[in-house]
């Protein structure tokens, strides 16, 4: 929020004490820096008194990080929750002490602390300057009814820019934008947003981690116009000031924090087809779903059950609705037989009528206020309460309630809802902050069904479907973007959306295809369908219509199929790129700007984004199928015909209902599978390298990731006197080459190309 009227003001009844000086700085024996700043200047003893005053600790708590802890009033409680961060615990930063000031170092990151009558704090990397803490920038705040804020504010350079801070469907580039990290279920066209990560990353080579769990305001030059401010309610505040220098470094060390991305299982990788939300449906409709995809050759590979395989007014109670669903253990079976994977749709809300509500009232497992009843709400469910996941045993059961799901053939929980949270006289059963609550719920919510599913399927083997997060939910794949409309311009904030949780530290990401409200035309399901099924995680879904591609036309059934296939023919690719994210935190889906930092004309780009490393895809968002594309330096190849375009420039095309723009980076070799059926069939037992502008001298190792059973293979690929060739290490049937068009015969296993 705001605390300023103008440049001269304070707002309106808000009593802003800025740090006035710094003082006192000490080192304590763990390494830290402390230092003081009064909120008025001090020259003389008695301007000591009747004064308030705010400590600072700075610690670095790994290379390239270092933490920042602001204190006003120390005994104020602090219930928590609080962020799992992880830290080396015998790291210790060195620190440097001159007639200037004290600078505490970790790793190329380094802070500057000098004593005088301004409050200073200035952050480098190997000598560069990054961001600082200026005069007047660190503050407590008091409001009108005596609210407390602790506010800080980093300085930006001219042309910095500034992302990430969660799924947020405005611009790109946050810049300009008011941005209140708070859990919110509003769709995809407004400002507020599912997953609110206190986190963002910027051009100036830097990132900040907030990590606080309740609500934090920021004002990104917003409100001073050359600095970036986070506030929070209460008498303290804590940051990570994470160095780079690439934006990719950033997310390595913000995720080493926060927790990485596991892997999921290859299934995943296939087609998510559901009921929907609000149609009728039976076990008829869903096998006639499952049928129909077979039919026509469009590889299917979960089937999910939304809200109504349970009664109405009872969710959750996680019966199937027998009138709708008599023989559930049956149907699974039935489903199973066909090679899929069942997802059902489950939520944290216990509705009155739900039998789990009474187990829940009787055994104190549901969330209470302060005077003692449970809380409940007619909104969404009648009566409906809250599971209370700080209580360990609310988790145990809810978690056996899921468990008896899994025994009788379920595979995985989309995970909806878990941002409608109350914090008005709320008493959690540890006794957390209700407002520090609101934000975390989603993560205990996820991380209880998500631990089951790895402890029951195995490391690799667990996944989600969730909406809601907060820092660190990427634990806990795959999130999806919400309720969006059946339209272009909800594609375009979907896809904008995406690239903001890709850039907080999410790995994958996923959308309805086609859009949730509404029923798209044919045309827009099948400009959705390409950008959907090249995403990390494909789902057609939607709410009061279905989604299978027949109910358009048979040009969408023909769309459909064409992208599945290249889908499921870049397994290899895919793969590869999940296992990158797993130990890097790079995501699968990237903006313009994290594949290409220091292209001046990426920076803003917000309608495209990199599939890994080597893939550009541009989503078509016109209905005469105009596109701008913007390609960085380099020589680009369309995937479809060949042709080259020289970067960095822009071009405009034109695309047919079943493309898209999709072009290959110089110098990258793809790997193509022909086991276009199965996400889990043996990738290179029928593989194609398809080379694009090898430059002489050019190097690469291609491996195809071992997966359910099969060994990896790896292809090295070189390029001398203008001739490209391979050799093979574990290739299990026939490959080829393929460069710049042109393809090289197969080779049995084993052979150089």
């Amino acid at each position: 929020m705001k605390f300023s009227n103008g440049y001269w003001l304070d707002r309106q009844g808000h009593a802003v004490h800025k740090a006035r000086g710094l003082l006192d700085l000490t080192v304590d024996p763990a390494g830290a820096v402390h230092a003081h700043a009064p909120v008025r200047p001090v020259a003389t003893r008695g301007d000591t008194l009747n004064v308030g005053l705010i400590s600072v600790a700075f610690t670095a708590v790994a290379d390239g990080v270092i933490k920042v802890e602001a204190v006003h009033h120390r005994g104020r409680r602090d219930r928590g929750p609080h962020f799992a961060v992880n830290v080396p615990s015998d790291y210790r930063g060195e620190v440097e002490r001159t007639d200037a000031g004290v600078t505490l170092r970790a790793g190329s990151l380094a802070v500057t602390l000098r004593e005088g009558a301004d409050w200073r704090a200035e952050f480098t990397s190997g000598g560069r300057a990054l961001t600082a803490s200026l005069p007047r920038a660190l503050a407590h705040i008091v409001g009108p009814d005596g609210t407390t804020y602790m506010r800080e504010q980093l300085a930006l350079r001219p042309g910095e820019r500034v992302y990430g801070l969660g799924e947020r469907f405005g611009a790109f580039t946050k810049n300009g934008q008011r941005v209140d990290i708070w859990n919110e279920d509003g769709g995809t066209a407004s400002d507020q947003a599912y997953k609110g990560i206190p986190f963002y990353l910027t051009t100036a080579g830097y990132g900040v981690f907030v990590a606080e769990t309740g609500g934090v305001s920021f004002e990104v030059g917003s409100e001073v116009v050359t600095r970036t401010q986070f506030s929070v309610e209460g008498e303290r505040l804590t940051y990570y000031l994470i160095d780079g220098p690439t934006p990719k470094d950033v997310l390595r060390r913000y995720t080493a924090l926060t927790g990485r991305a596991p892997m999921v299982p290859t299934w995943s990788f296939g087609l998510w087809l559901t009921t929907s939300f609000t149609t009728d449906y039976d076990e008829r409709t869903v096998m006639s779903f499952i049928d129909g995809m077979a039919q026509r050759d469009l590889p299917l590979s979960v089937f999910h059950f939304d809200t109504f395989w349970m009664r109405g007014f009872h969710w959750c109670d996680f019966v199937w609705d027998p009138h709708t669903f008599p023989d559930p253990a049956g149907m699974l079976a039935r489903i199973k037989e066909r090679g899929l994977r069942v997802c059902v749709w489950i939520n944290p809300y216990i509705a009155q009528r739900s039998a789990l509500f009474e187990e829940g009232l009787a055994r104190g497992y549901l969330v209470r206020t302060t005077s003692g009843d449970v809380w409940q709400t007619d909104l969404w469910q009648a009566g409906m309460a809250l599971v209370d996941f700080t209580n360990p045993e609310a988790v145990a059961w809810y978690r056996g309630k899921l468990a008896a799901l899994l025994d009788a053939g379920v595979d995985c929980f989309k995970t909806d809802f878990g941002e409608r949270i109350p914090v008005t006289d709320i008493a959690w059963h540890d006794g957390s902050d209700p407002e520090k609550m609101h934000n975390y719920y989603t993560h205990l919510y996820n991380r209880t069904v998500f631990d089951l599913l790895r402890e029951r399927r195995g490391e690799g083997e667990a996944i989600v479907f969730a909406r809601s997060a907060t820092a660190g939910g990427q634990q806990f794949p795959v999130h999806w973007g919400g309720d969006n409309e059946s339209t272009y311009a909800s594609l375009g904030e979907t896809l904008r959306g995406g690239l903001s949780l890709t850039s907080s530290g999410f790995a994958y990401w996923s959308h309805d295809i086609g859009g949730f409200e509404g029923t798209p035309d044919p045309e827009v399901f099948k400009r959705w369908l390409a950008f959907g099924l090249l995403s990390s995680h494909a789902r057609l879904h939607g709410s009061s219509s279905v989604r299978v591609p027949w109910a358009f036309d048979e040009e969408a059934v023909e769309v459909a199929r064409r992208f599945i296939t290249l889908r499921l023919s870049l397994m290899p690719y895919l793969y590869r790129l999940a296992g990158e994210a797993h130990a890097t935190g790079t995501p699968m889906m990237r903006s313009m700007f994290l594949e290409f930092p220091d292209d001046p004309g990426a920076r803003d780009v917000d309608t495209q984004y990199m599939l890994g490393d080597s893939l550009l895809v541009a989503p078509v968002m016109d209905a005469d199928g105009e596109v701008d594309v913007y390609l960085p330096e380099g020589t680009w190849t369309s995937w479809w015909d060949g042709s080259t375009v020289i970067g960095p420039r822009w071009v405009h095309e034109r695309h047919g209902l079943d493309s898209l723009p999709l072009y290959v980076r110089q110098g990258s070799v793809v790997p193509v599978t022909g086991a276009t059926a199965d996400p889990q069939a043996d990738w290179a037992a029928d593989l194609t390298l398809r080379c694009f502008c090898l430059a002489d001298g050019d190097e690469r190792e291609v491996v195809v990731p071992a997966h359910d059973g099969f060994q990896a293979a790896t292809f090295h690929v070189s390029c001398a006197d203008g001739r490209v060739s391979a050799q093979a290490d574990g290739a299990r049937g026939p490959w080829s080459l393929e460069v710049d068009g042109r393809l090289v015969p197969a080779s049995p296993p084993g052979d150089s190309q």
